[in-house]
């Protein structure tokens, strides 16, 4: 080879590097401004959301009722109404929408890397049916109800960990866990405690607990409470970190089991490690609000869209479009008909049916 021809050779792999560096920093510079755009408008949708309700209360009035709780200011004179409707309503239920928003679509972007399904949801795996059922057993015959308040909220979230364990045992088999005995053993497993959780209201003989069951099925943050942030925020929490770090695990095995057998990780325990995390989120949020659909499916493809696959930025990403949606959906959920409530199922979904058809045009027109 030449002098000149090596000269050429060097320019165009400098050149080639130059072009890579361009393009990290701009897909880095991308998802600052996405995540911190994202924040924003979670700061800004907080105190606006609390203020919306069939009693309207400025965000200057909530800031000040806030700042107040909190010892950073003095009390406003003749808000005495609306400090007990900010404080002890409105605060706990758009807080937990942040939190349930933010689980839901986080636990929906790992368990699509687990199974390697885009069409893969939180609910898939039986979580969701497991609480439904617990909380069925508390609404229609007092299982638990010693325990006191928190009776639905534990029962619930005992019934999504005994669902998950169940699916766990089942898909595994030689010491292995693969990606379709993970989805088959989770839709056996939902089909049949949905089921169960069908008979238990046929067999119960209150109508109005049979209602009570069947809303919350449907989703809902009437409950809301600062115990039930309390309990939930520490647990989603800890599951968004867990799964940061092990990101570049979902990553490898988003494309294949193979592919992260020769990049150093175990399918089986990626997949055991996030099979846990994602229990824990999904049945947290279900405990406290019920079944919403919609939310960790969607979601995570539009923060696919905006910001890519790497499961690093696609995470923060997906939580912060899932506590903002929530929160706006909720808003919807006790305004369009004041003062009825609706279910925040049917919101998600009259919202996500539309996003979700759009994917499968797409999908179909780029394949």
């Amino acid at each position: 080879m030449t002098r000149t021809a090596v000269d050429a050779t060097a320019l165009a792999s400098t050149g080639a590097g130059r072009t890579d560096d361009l393009d990290h920093r701009r897909r880095r510079v991308r998802v600052i401004v996405w995540i911190t755009g994202l924040a924003g408008i979670l700061i800004i949708s907080i105190p606006v959301s609390v203020g919306l309700g069939p009693v309207w209360i400025g965000p200057g009035t909530v800031i000040a009722i806030v700042l107040d709780h909190l010892g950073w200011a003095a009390a406003v004179p003749g808000q005495e109404a609306a400090d007990s409707i900010v404080w002890q309503v409105r605060i706990p239920r758009v807080l937990l929408a942040v939190v349930v928003g933010a689980a839901l679509a986080i636990s929906g972007a790992a368990l699509q890397a687990l199974v390697r399904n885009v069409l893969a949801e939180p609910y898939l795996l039986g979580v969701s049916a497991g609480a439904s059922t617990g909380a069925a057993l508390t609404l229609l015959f007092g299982f638990g109800a010693t325990i006191g308040a928190g009776a639905l909220t534990g029962s619930a979230f005992l019934g999504a960990l005994a669902a998950t364990a169940l699916v766990f045992v089942l898909a595994t088999r030689g010491g292995k866990i693969t990606s379709v005995r993970l989805l088959l053993a989770g839709v056996a497993v939902g089909y049949v405690l949905n089921a169960a959780t069908s008979f238990l209201i046929f067999a119960s003989d209150t109508p109005e607990g049979a209602r009570a069951v069947l809303f919350w099925l449907l989703g809902s943050l009437t409950r809301a409470s600062w115990t039930s942030v309390l309990i939930a925020s520490p647990i989603v929490l800890a599951g968004l970190m867990i799964l940061v770090v092990i990101s570049r695990r979902l990553d490898a095995l988003s494309l294949g089991d193979d592919t992260a057998l020769a990049l150093g990780s175990s399918p089986t325990r990626v997949r055991a490690q996030g099979l846990a995390v994602v229990a824990l989120c999904v049945g947290a949020a279900v405990a406290v609000s019920g079944g919403i659909g919609f939310v960790g499916l969607i979601v995570p493809h539009v923060a696919r869209l905006l910001v890519g696959g790497v499961h690093r930025r696609l995470l923060p990403v997906a939580a912060l479009l899932g506590a903002s949606f929530l929160i706006w959906c909720d808003v919807a959920a006790r305004m369009i008909f004041v003062p009825r409530e609706l279910p925040l199922g049917i919101i998600t979904a009259v919202a996500g049916a539309p996003f979700l058809i759009f994917l499968v045009r797409r999908m179909r027109t780029t394949s």
